[in-house]
């Protein structure tokens, strides 16, 4: 046996639900299930139950305890009927449980030490007729349990756990990884965990991949993978570039190198003030924080605002002349907006260039448009008019404290939190963070694949 097939062992035998565990979901299952049941009885409408997900499939991984039961209603119903008896039925069988919202309200809670979402949908005659998105999710399961085996069962929960420890699994917007569903496409598609690797080590992205060969239409992302049930839609459309290729980096790591550790996710050791600063003395940059309190959101609707925001102020910074290194944004009670600029002061004027002089009507117009302004100028450099004009903003903080800051691409609720207030922390003051995002702070300091 080779040291990658004796790691994959280990692995697999730690990842693996045991029989004790598999009962205990089966009588979880059978438990809830008929709890649905009686609650639909009751209903004015039929519908039936159909447990879906990894559990129903069995490709989740040990002590990842989660139930997915989805009640399915005609589809002629109206939605606030869809709504409203899903709902009933989640209280009914879930009376502990409470409601979250995705396209649609449904009922999350637990039983028998199961995390259970309660999930009313359409059942529509195919995945191209969904009213909405998860509608979908019968077909997927229906698919998948047609043609996975127990050894590609296997090779599956050997994925997610090497995509789990590399931090690379989840469809969440915060993480922008694999989910379930594309991780058990992908291997399906090359045949088992070992070749997928190999496979992934090589990829030249854009990859495209349809397993159906049905696909109609093109997709602007790094990892196409059409969905088998729905030939216009991509599965991996949430998936970024980086952690495709992470994904890459790793794989050629775990062949090359074969070991345990990169199936178990760890955080790095949080950096404490000193630390920072530390690092900050040898880099010598000038880092700015926008730090608010962070908006009572989901992360799936937070995060996305909050990368919207950090790039619309890195850009503007970038724009006024402060070269932005690199950035970062992370939330708890509060909200971060990190840039780290190579440029933490500039001159007082700005250098800005006309058109040539021979361009008679647009050279005319900008020379006279400048000519009783107090700028240095206009005058010739080579075949152009030049002036040199006071710069608005010649540091970040100046920037970051103006009305300016507003005028960037900012995430709705984000703008309106920074309108209630927000602190500016500028050089070694971001060091006070280390309180609260010692581990992010690590991430950012101490950056690996």
């Amino acid at each position: 046996m080779s040291d990658f097939e004796s790691v994959v062992a280990r692995v697999a035998d730690r990842v693996t639900p045991d029989a004790a565990e598999r009962e205990r979901l089966r009588a979880a299952v059978d438990d809830l299930t008929a709890r649905v049941r009686d609650a639909v009885a009751d209903l004015p409408v039929d519908a039936d139950v159909v447990q879906v997900g990894s559990t129903a499939r069995g490709t989740w991984l040990a002590d990842d305890r989660d139930i997915d039961l989805f009640v399915r209603f005609p589809a002629d119903l109206a939605r606030a009927d869809l709504e409203r008896h899903g709902l009933a039925v989640g209280r009914a069988a879930l009376p502990d449980g409470h409601e979250e919202y995705a396209e649609h309200p449904y009922v999350t809670g637990e039983i028998r030490g199961f995390d259970v979402d309660l999930v009313p949908c359409y059942d529509v005659a195919d995945a191209a007729a969904i009213q909405s998105a998860v509608d979908r999710t019968p077909f997927h399961d229906a698919y998948l349990q047609e043609r996975l085996d127990d050894a590609l069962a296997r090779d599956v929960r050997l994925f997610k756990a090497f995509l789990t420890g590399i931090g690379a699994y989840g469809s969440d917007l915060r993480t922008r990884g694999f989910s379930g569903y594309l991780s058990e496409l992908l291997v399906l598609e090359y045949g088992g965990f070992e070749p997928l690797l190999r496979a992934a080590a090589d990829w030249h992205p854009p990859v495209r991949l349809d397993p159906e060969d049905h696909g109609t239409a093109t997709f602007d992302d790094p990892l196409v993978v059409v969905d088998p049930t729905d030939p216009e839609r991509n599965v991996a459309a949430v998936c970024s570039a980086e952690n495709v290729a992470r994904l890459q980096h790793y794989a050629r790591e775990l062949l090359d190198t074969p070991r345990e550790d990169l199936f178990v996710p760890s955080d790095p050791a949080p950096l404490d003030a000193a630390a920072v600063r530390a690092h900050l003395d040898r880099r010598g940059s000038t880092p700015v924080a926008v730090v608010f309190e962070a908006p009572d959101l989901v992360d799936d609707q937070l995060y996305p605002q909050l990368r919207k925001s950090l790039h619309g102020v890195a850009d503007e910074l970038d724009r006024r002349g402060f070269a932005p290194l690199r950035s970062a944004t992370f939330a708890a009670d509060r909200a971060v907006l990190l840039v780290e600029l190579a440029v933490g002061e500039l001159a007082s004027v700005e250098r800005h260039a006309g058109p040539p002089v021979h361009v008679r009507e647009h050279a005319t117009g900008f020379a006279d448009a400048y000519a009783d302004r107090d700028v240095y100028g206009p005058f010739l450099d080579g075949d152009r008019y030049v002036v040199e004009r006071d710069r608005e903003f010649t540091t970040p903080a100046e920037l970051l404290r103006s009305d300016a800051l507003f005028d960037v691409a900012l995430g709705a609720h984000v703008e309106t939190a920074l309108d209630d207030g927000y602190d500016l922390l500028i050089g070694d003051e971001i060091a006070t963070l280390a309180d609260d995002f010692g581990v992010p702070l690590a991430r950012y300091f101490e950056p690996t694949p």
